[in-house]
């Protein structure tokens, strides 16, 4: 039976900390998120959203310029950049997000090719981007990235990928997700309940945060902006990937518990997502206060030489 490593608080502690009082915004990260095609502007506005809520310090979205004015009037604290963006531009970024709504147009297959042949330091590739990639076979090129790359499909993006149906991956979603760390060499976060993440050669993790009620669109558009946003932040592809999970499923539990399963959207997710490190935050702090006082209790000679 296959063993998981569970994606627990203690390893969420040990990667989101309290800031250094000297931080400015360009110690945070900065974002790029190629995202949107006509009709699905809202996948570029929750993928702004969730990475602005987890602390990216700058975000720039890349859309079509039809739907500039959409995202600068509904994420005002985001920048936006035309598609038709040179390569050298994506240096200016410590994380790419590519791929939420981006629509099924063929020219979205040199997109991606541009994004994949740059040198990046990370990219978060989602949706679209992943099904452009599955139709035009470009997993060699995929492959060139391994190491810095974040792929996060759903079982019908998964299936794919791998060339089978969705039902086969979520009959063995341990199997699925090792063949796709092996096939892409990205690391893989594979959604679902009981979200799997998993690098080749390591053991798989699996989250346990999260409900039902997150199964709303929009919902891993979100979770993309969590992501990379973690990523730019300096945590490794993995962690950032282990990390995304664990706050954006508690985000919906935070949602769940103020608005119920049934009435929570993925809107909702992008806000809790700051409430979820919030109280992560504070716990560490009370945490942190529990233990003086115990030491103090402990050896009260030292705590008043202290």
């Amino acid at each position: 039976m296959e063993k998981f490593r569970l994606i627990d608080r203690a390893y969420i502690n040990s990667l989101i900390r309290k800031r250094p009082s000297h931080f400015h915004k360009g110690d945070c990260g900065r974002v790029l998120i190629i995202a949107g095609s006509e009709g699905m502007a809202g996948a570029a506005v929750l993928c702004a959203r969730g990475a602005l809520r987890s602390g990216a310090g700058l975000v720039r979205v890349c859309v079509p310029d039809g739907l500039i004015p959409i995202l600068q009037g509904t994420v005002v604290e985001a920048t936006c950049v035309k598609r038709s963006f040179s390569p050298e531009i994506l240096e200016e970024y410590q994380a790419v997000i590519l791929g939420p709504g981006l629509g099924t147009a063929e020219e979205n297959g040199e997109l991606v090719e541009r994004v994949l042949k740059s040198s990046v330091p990370k990219m978060v590739i989602d949706a679209d981007a992943l099904n452009t990639i599955a139709r035009e076979n470009l997993f060699a090129l995929l492959k060139t990235a391994a190491g810095r790359t974040v792929i996060t499909p759903h079982p019908g993006e998964a299936a794919s990928l791998l060339g089978c149906s969705p039902w086969e991956i979520n009959r063995d979603r341990a199997g699925a997700v090792r063949a796709l760390a092996e096939k892409t060499g990205a690391v893989v976060l594979l959604k679902g309940e009981g979200t799997l993440v998993h690098a080749a050669g390591g053991e798989i993790r699996i989250n346990k945060t999260g409900n039902p009620g997150m199964a709303t669109g929009g919902s891993g558009d979100v979770l993309s902006g969590i992501i990379g946003s973690f990523c730019a932040q300096g945590f490794s592809c993995l962690d950032a990937a282990g990390a995304g999970a664990y706050v954006h499923g508690m985000a919906g539990d935070l949602a769940a518990h103020a608005l119920g399963e049934y009435g929570m959207i993925a809107e909702d997710l992008a806000s809790t997502t700051a409430l979820a490190l919030k109280k992560i935050l504070q716990e560490q702090a009370a945490k942190r206060k529990q233990q003086i006082v115990i030491s103090a209790v402990n050896d009260p000679k030292k705590h008043k030489e202290n």
